[in-house]
């Protein structure tokens, strides 16, 4: 056996020329389809890592309905055993209360139509990180009794820190809601559509103001990483009652996910090309293995078996594949280790798009394992079936007429 590996391996350079282009071939391939799909998958983990830290957490806790109906009156009563739950699932590492609702913002002669988020300051913080969105003025306290409003919104309402703005609605239930806040910050938030209708105000204050004490219409609940997160929710709905559903951000960004596969399957397209383009490319060296017909005319005619050849022509496939996939692989790795770190950013109307749906305009990397040996196996089974042509021709070889050839 080792006879055969070692024929194979010297056959394989005594052309060095073919090799050469057989596995510069792979190389590439390995090489520019490694590169696209760690371009797509880093972005995509971007994409959800955004949505994730800066509004909807990776799971959370409503009152049935509430996703389809976000009314205030379809809150749920935040009691003591929903917060015994929730501290007692370890994987759980952050947890915050909010209660949304929609109200009329108005600030002398201008008024406008925008949603109101209470919160727990310090936690709702150390999730979305409100505080490092800051442009002007400072971050709410716990009880603090002013709102922080989107850039946008001030804009429209003119408005500037230590303004007075008005909030005027209704309440749980009916309740009239009224009130009068000065304003304590001022953020860009990355979504241009909630920086333009988002006021924060502490979660004590905007239950008082809307008549529903200790009501919430959603939990937020963060977890180490996206693995834990079926494993929680499955947790959670064991020990939350009949009136409560929990939804993780898959559920809650549907939009999103559809968008993502849409992409993906256009980048299967694209990297399917790139897979034909570089198959006959490596096909058109493997047929110029017609030049060695003679030579195995003549190891034939010496004793050969033909299933003994067949043998080494393939073990000679595998060598050029394995050279060229593991070459790319390694080349990839450094290079895409420093895009991880050093994104393409997108201008002009590319970047304005990424911008305006909330999103950082860069194109991320990924370094995810399944970006490289994906498409190193699948490049390396590409060659494999390639290397079906010669074994076939070997099988039709007739040992007289390969003499003559």
């Amino acid at each position: 056996m080792q006879t055969y590996f070692k024929l194979a391996w010297r056959n394989i350079w005594r052309n060095k020329r073919r090799t050469l282009i057989t596995t510069a071939s792979i190389f590439f391939g390995v090489l520019l389809s490694t590169f696209m799909t760690s371009m797509q998958e880093g972005s995509y983990s971007q994409y959800i890592t955004s949505i994730v830290n800066s509004y909807s957490g990776y799971l959370q806790i409503h009152k049935k309905g509430y996703w389809n109906d976000k009314i205030i009156n379809n809150s749920f009563l935040f009691d003591k055993n929903i917060e015994s739950n929730l501290k007692s699932i370890k994987k759980i590492t952050i947890y915050t209360q909010r209660l949304e609702t929609y109200s009329l913002a108005s600030s002398e002669d201008v008024t406008k139509g925008v949603m109101v988020m209470g919160i727990d300051p310090e936690k709702e913080d150390k999730i979305t990180n409100i505080s490092g969105k800051l442009k002007h003025g400072r971050f709410l306290k716990n009880g603090d009794n002013g709102i922080i409003l989107g850039s946008g919104l001030a804009r429209f309402l003119k408005l500037k820190i230590n303004d007075t703005l008005v909030l005027i609605g209704q309440g749980y239930h009916g309740a009239g809601a009224a009130g009068k806040y000065p304003v304590k910050g001022i953020i860009k938030h990355p979504s241009p559509e909630l920086d333009r209708i988002l006021v924060y105000m502490d979660i004590k204050n905007c239950q008082d103001l809307f008549s529903a004490p200790d009501m919430l219409t959603s939990v937020v609940i963060m977890v180490h990483d996206n693995d834990e997160v079926t494993l929680v929710k499955n947790e959670l709905v064991q020990l939350t009652d009949y009136n409560t559903e929990v939804m993780d951000w898959q559920e809650m960004n549907r939009l999103l996910l559809k968008q993502i596969e849409s992409d993906r399957i256009g980048g299967v397209i694209t990297k399917g090309v790139l897979y034909m383009i570089i198959a006959f490319g490596i096909l058109g060296t493997v047929m110029m293995m017609a030049e060695r017909k003679k030579e195995f005319g003549v190891i034939m005619a010496v004793g050969m078996q033909k299933y003994k050849l067949i043998f080494i022509v393939i073990l000679e496939t595998i060598f050029l594949g394995m050279i060229g996939v593991i070459a790319g692989t390694v080349a990839s790795i450094p290079l895409l280790y420093y895009f991880l770190f050093n994104p393409i950013p997108l201008t002009g109307q590319a970047g304005e798009m990424v911008l305006q749906m909330g999103f950082e305009p860069a194109m991320f990397f990924s370094m995810t394992p399944s970006v490289f040996y994906e498409q190193a196996l699948t490049i390396f089974i590409f060659t494999l079936i390639i290397g079906i042509y010669p074994v076939l021709n070997i099988r039709k070889l007739k040992v007289m007429n390969a003499l003559r050839s």
